[in-house]
């Protein structure tokens, strides 16, 4: 006969006495407490004015927030709750609780704070010679707003409510000027009802303005690429005395479409097409990953959908680094980043680019694998020299760390630390929360490479 353990609740426990016996001592809550009680958090600390009672310590906060994104807890509700429910969260709160507005609190009010806090980590694998940082590689990936994409309002339906609600507002005026009151029906109130509209009438003309305005930016941007392009016709054409072939580039439009659209909830996200198929109300993550340890170097939110304006700002944001982690030699991207623009943009900041200039087939012939291309001409274009140093047996197997680096980092961002939504909202916001996953994934990434950190040494 089977024979099974009591089920006895109605004994004591007792729990070791000191919170050090909790955990292992190879334990990521262990690493990431350490590692932030290292970092010089002065900045934020002058920041408590020292008034009412003791505050809770930013390094004890900062560690609970790290260590919620890194194992996939996010809401502030949560954390706090993960402080009674979790022996890692406790471990790192003291065996104390901040409530969940503390916590939301810290995450808003210090965001401009991670991104130093970010240099700092990265200083640390640096000094503990995790990595020589000579190779990075960059992608992007849409992460989905605070906001769902029902909530966008598009120009030409603002314009349709807008109409509807002066309508109904003129309605109810005439309503109650009516000397006959009685047909009013019961619970109507015409100040409330009017009320309502005007504030509706109010947000759809700020929703149109914000419309208005971006087609203004966007009509900024369009004009000048026009007059470049009119530009170069105009010299071919007085080049070789002939019209150009081709339709000339029909010239942009200052008026904003009818699809032009902005959400309410977020009103700086954008509606981007995903993976997968279909379309979501999202930003635009942006990753420098380094080949070697697959550490996050650089990381920036955009709300472009389109990458390829990404290089110039993300090498500038790599160029702000300290020295030793702001000079790689190797900058690795797929074709979404291509342009002879930013080629010359790498090539200026002394950076070996290997951009991919088309989409390669999956099944290349295998003599591919074992050939070397014809020389290259002396007097080749920077876009054309990438080209050939691609096709070379050394450049493939350069370019293909990409692959080997960046796409995995997103990869387990989204289904490990199942990160696939922002919980802030508004640019800035959503720009600091992503440094602070960035961070996680970095604290968690380098609590792995610690053991070969040591036996390199």
């Amino acid at each position: 006969m089977a024979r099974f353990l009591p089920i006895d609740r109605d004994s004591a426990y007792l729990f070791p006495p000191s919170v050090q016996d909790w955990l292992p001592e190879t334990h990521l809550a262990r690493y990431i407490a350490n590692v932030i009680e290292s970092l010089d958090l002065s900045a934020i600390e002058r920041a408590y004015a020292g008034r009412g009672s003791d505050a809770y310590p930013p390094a004890s906060l900062m560690s609970l927030l790290i260590y919620g994104y890194a194992t996939g807890v996010f809401s502030s509700r949560r954390i706090e709750m993960a402080t009674y429910d979790s022996v890692a969260f406790r471990y790192l709160a003291c065996n104390r609780h901040p409530d969940h507005d503390t916590l939301a609190t810290f995450r808003r009010r210090f965001g401009e704070a991670f991104q130093a806090l970010f240099v700092q980590v990265l200083q640390i694998a640096q000094a503990n010679q995790l990595s020589q940082f000579g190779t990075v590689s960059l992608d992007g990936t849409k992460l989905h707003a605070n906001a769902s994409r029902h909530s966008a309002l598009s120009y030409e339906h603002a314009g349709k409510l807008e109409t509807q609600l002066k309508q109904e507002v003129q309605e109810l005026l005439a309503l109650a000027d009516a000397a006959d009151q009685s047909e009013l029906s019961e619970g109507l109130s015409v100040p409330a009802e009017i009320a309502r509209r005007e504030d509706q009438l109010a947000a759809i003309a700020a929703a149109k303005a914000k419309i208005e305005a971006r087609a203004q930016e966007r009509y900024t941007r369009e004009k000048a690429e026009f007059d470049a392009k009119l530009k170069v016709r105009e010299a071919k054409a007085a080049k070789t005395g002939k019209k150009p072939g081709g339709r000339p580039p029909a010239p942009p439009s200052a008026t904003p479409r009818t699809e032009d659209q902005v959400n309410l909830t977020d009103d700086e996200s954008r509606i981007m097409k995903v993976s997968g198929g279909g379309f979501e109300q999202s930003y635009n993550a942006q990753a420098m990953v380094d080949t070697e340890t697959m550490l996050v170097v650089v990381c920036a939110v955009t709300q472009a959908a389109n990458d390829k304006q990404q290089v110039e700002p993300m090498l500038k944001k790599l160029g702000a680094l300290p020295e030793g982690l702001n000079a790689p030699c190797t900058l690795l991207a797929d074709t979404g980043y291509f342009s002879a623009d930013n080629v010359d943009t790498c090539l200026k900041a002394e950076i070996e680019p290997l951009i991919a200039t088309a989409r390669e087939g999956h099944h290349p012939h295998w003599k591919e694998r074992f050939t070397e291309p014809a020389p290259i001409a002396e007097n080749a274009s920077a876009v054309d020299t990438m080209k050939h140093t691609q096709k070379t047996r050394a450049g493939k197997k350069r370019y293909a760390l990409r692959k080997q680096t960046v796409e995995p980092v997103f990869g387990i961002i989204k289904s490990v630390m199942k990160f696939r939504q922002f919980m802030l909202r508004g640019l800035i916001n959503v720009g600091n929360e992503w440094t602070l996953v960035c961070m996680a994934w970095n604290l968690k990434r380098m609590a792995v490479l610690r053991p070969q950190s040591a036996l390199r040494a």
